[in-house]
């Protein structure tokens, strides 16, 4: 596929410029940060540039599944400063007047009955309108508790890099995951067509709500820090909006980097509206950003069986683009290292790059049809592929997968924070090219 063709595509290709953060700068985390996550790259890269890091939390269930700040024991390692304003998204364990959630109208369903389960839509729409007003109204707390905490910051004329760490949406009941795993993992008789799914009444509610989690949130803290946004730029400082998306990634296949998709991706949609925020925004005046990340594998993904398969070609980027680099050559040797046999590393490129030209040929690596549902075989495959590469490997628990998921959230890391200053794209792809060039 040539990647000139594809339209509204805008990959970073140089190493953005490292930009001189003075002291006093603030990265702001929008969100919980959890571990082995993307964000922890950007963390990092902000920590090695000296910024002031505000981090933040969604908040927790009680007892009644009310929603609650952390409890000082929750909070005490969590560093300093730290805002302690509940920022859950969605809708799903949102109360009405009677203390009914959406997620009520799933309750007594057996799996085998699943087709009949609904939320009715008069119950979504009422649930996300006060879900809506509840996190309008704590993210305006936060952000007065953020203006009060870096006041001196903003008044010598400040940076402020607002990163947006807000996604999911999967509704909090009992029916849903064994769905899930149907969908991501199930074969032969056990495969449920994400596509099916998606059309039910519980896909629909998962839609939504998805759309509320991914995309809004972005959409109401930019709205919301308005008058903080024009406060700082009032003091001869900035402030940039940075957002975590996936749109396929570009990895090399044969040769040659070529775009491709993980299939079923079913969030697709709520990031597609998360990148057309964006696009408002930048049309507005304000420096936004989605980047589309490569995959990596992260706790939250386990899920998506096959997610990881684009990963283990990083390692071609490497020595493409960087072959006698210290690290290319480490980590061609540690993953050598954690496999049966030097020869099965060949094996598992080649087993890859004749799954991308079947993905490609049946549509779920095509990117005019991105975002894709999955079909029977092309699932199975993914699966059987995921099992081959596993079992290279001498020991499952000692994998390359997270050596390689570091290099990647360590290159989008730096991405993101100094392209992320003033960002030359509303949306901007970091395709595995590009995270060669940025390793160091």
């Amino acid at each position: 596929m040539n990647q000139k063709n594809l339209p509204n595509f805008t990959a970073i290709r140089t190493k953005p410029q490292k930009h001189n953060f003075k002291k006093g700068d603030v990265l702001v985390l929008f969100g919980e940060l959890f571990n082995r996550g993307y964000a922890n790259g950007l963390v990092e890269e902000a920590e090695k540039n000296g910024l002031t890091i505000v981090r933040a939390t969604v908040g927790r269930r009680d007892e009644n599944g009310d929603l609650r700040a952390l409890t000082p024991e929750e909070a005490e390692n969590i560093p300093k400063p730290f805002i302690n304003v509940p920022l859950e998204a969605g809708f799903d364990l949102e109360k009405n007047a009677d203390g009914k959630t959406p997620n009520d109208c799933l309750k007594g369903f057996k799996l085998s009955a699943w087709h009949e389960a609904q939320v009715p839509q008069t119950i979504i729409d009422e649930a996300r309108s006060s879900a809506r007003k509840r996190f309008k109204q704590n993210t305006e707390k936060f952000l007065k508790e953020l203006e009060t905490l870096i006041s001196e910051n903003i008044k010598n004329g400040c940076h402020v890099h607002f990163a947006h760490l807000m996604a999911g949406g999967v509704p909090r009941t009992k029916i849903v995951m064994p769905l899930m795993n149907r969908v991501f993992k199930g074969t032969e008789d056990r495969y449920l067509a994400s596509k099916e799914f998606m059309e039910s009444s519980i896909g629909e509610f998962m839609r939504q709500n998805f759309l509320e989690v991914t995309a809004e949130t972005f959409d109401t803290l930019i709205d919301c820090s308005t008058h903080l946004r024009k406060k700082i730029e009032a003091h001869n400082g900035s402030a940039s909006y940075v957002a975590y998306g996936y749109h396929g990634t570009e990895i090399v296949i044969g040769n040659e980097y070529r775009w491709q998709s993980y299939a079923p991706y079913i969030q697709g949609w709520a990031k597609v509206h998360l990148e057309d925020f964006s696009k408002k925004w930048t049309k507005l005046g304000v420096r936004t950003c989605v980047y589309n990340c490569p995959e990596i594998l992260t706790n939250s993904s386990s899920i998506f069986k096959g997610v990881e398969i684009p990963l283990y070609n990083l390692l071609r980027a490497l020595e493409k683009e960087i072959p006698n680099h210290s690290v290319t050559k480490k980590l061609r040797a540690d993953c050598i290292e954690v496999l049966k046999t030097p020869d099965d590393l060949n094996t598992m490129f080649k087993a890859i790059d004749e799954y991308m030209a079947y993905s490609e040929k049946v549509g779920t690596s095509q990117y005019d049809n991105w975002p894709q549902h999955s079909q029977k075989e092309q699932l199975e495959k993914t699966l059987d592929l995921s099992d081959l590469v596993i079992n290279f490997h001498k020991d499952e628990k000692i994998m390359m997968a997270p050596v390689l998921s570091e290099v990647i959230f360590n290159s989008c890391g730096y991405i993101m924070l100094h392209d992320g200053f003033n960002p030359q794209f509303p949306v901007a792809w970091i395709g595995h090219d590009i995270v060669a060039k940025c390793v160091e």
